[in-house]
C-alpha cells in the first residue's frame, strides 16, 4: 500500500467513531460491565483516584491508537481486496473480528478466568468497532483518485522509494465512487 494514496482523513474518521463507540457502548453498559469485572463503581472511581498524570488517561489513549492501527489495516486489506463500498468495509470488518477478535478475546478470557458476561460485553464492543470502522473506511476511503502528474524521481526520495518515474496521486472527497 503507497502510503502517497492513503487516504488518511478515513482512517482518522473510523477510529475516532468507533472510539466514541466504545466511550456510549460502555457508558450504557456500565453496570453489567462492572459486575462482570467482579467491581463496583466505588472501587473503580478509588482506583482512577490513585492514578497520578497520564496513567488516567493511558486506557483512553491506548484505545485511539489501537483503533487507528485497526483502521489503518482494514484500508489495506480493502485496498488489497478492491473492496471499497460501504457494504465491503461492513463485511470485511465483521469477519476480522470473527476471525481474530472474537477468538483472541475469548481465548484470553477464558485463561484469565474472567466471567462469560464479560467476554459478551466486549466481544461486542469490538464487533461495533471493527463494523464502524470498516464501513466508514469502506465508504469514505475509496473515493476517486486524480493523477497529478508524472517524473523523475525526487533527489530526496529514498533509494528503497517508488520507481525512478514517479505518479503522484491525490483523493478527491467522493465516498465510495
Amino acid at each position: 500500500m503507497a502510503f502517497v494514496t492513503v487516504n488518511w482523513t478515513s482512517i482518522v474518521i473510523a477510529a475516532v467513531a468507533a472510539w466514541i463507540f466504545g466511550a456510549i457502548y460502555y457508558t450504557a453498559l456500565s453496570a453489567p460491565w462492572l459486575a462482570a469485572m467482579g467491581k463496583t463503581l466505588e472501587q473503580c472511581k478509588a482506583e482512577q483516584a490513585a492514578k497520578t498524570g497520564l496513567a488516567k488517561y493511558a486506557p483512553f489513549i491506548l484505545a485511539l491508537v489501537g483503533e487507528l492501527i485497526m483502521a489503518w489495516a482494514l484500508y489495506g486489506i480493502l485496498a488489497h481486496l478492491s473492496a471499497f463500498t460501504l457494504r465491503g468495509g461492513v463485511i470485511s470488518g465483521a469477519l476480522i473480528w470473527f476471525g481474530f477478535v472474537l477468538t483472541t478475546v475469548t481465548i484470553n478470557n477464558a485463561f484469565g478466568g474472567r466471567k462469560a458476561m464479560l467476554t459478551v460485553i466486549d466481544n461486542a464492543a469490538w464487533l461495533g468497532a471493527l463494523v464502524i470502522i470498516g464501513g466508514v473506511v469502506g465508504w469514505v476511503g475509496g473515493g476517486r483518485v486524480f493523477q497529478l502528474g508524472c517524473g523523475p524521481r525526487p533527489a530526496l526520495w529514498p533509494a528503497w522509494g517508488p520507481p525512478s518515474t514517479s505518479c503522484f496521486v491525490a483523493k478527491a472527497w467522493m465516498p465510495g465512487t
